[in-house]
């Protein structure tokens, strides 16, 4: 997934994520989520992360309606943009997969 950051606020996105809050890392592991990396060059940012679980709907709509999960993504949120300009994410947007190897 990619997005970019306002760049008014990619010095705060970096400082927020030097120190993730334990309960949203102990959320993203409770809800099947490993490997987690998010990658930045300039206003870039990449993210990605293996899923392990069994119903990724119901897990990402669990995360959603934890409240630290809320509240992190209430600083997070309005440090992105959408990687394409006029796309209709309201910030990270989805790559398909076109070759995987194990």
């Amino acid at each position: 997934m990619a997005a970019r950051l306002a760049p008014e606020k990619r010095a705060e996105y970096l400082a927020l994520h030097a120190n993730v809050w334990p309960q949203v890392e102990a959320t993203i592991t409770e809800c099947g989520i490993r490997n987690f990396t998010i990658f930045v060059l300039d206003d870039v940012i990449l993210g990605y992360y293996e899923y392990v679980g069994d119903d990724y709907e119901a897990d990402q709509a669990r995360m959603a309606e934890d409240p630290e999960t809320q509240k992190w993504w209430s600083y997070t949120a309005p440090c992105q943009l959408p990687f394409r300009e006029g796309s209709g994410a309201p910030n990270w947007e989805q790559f398909a997969e076109v070759w995987h190897q194990d």
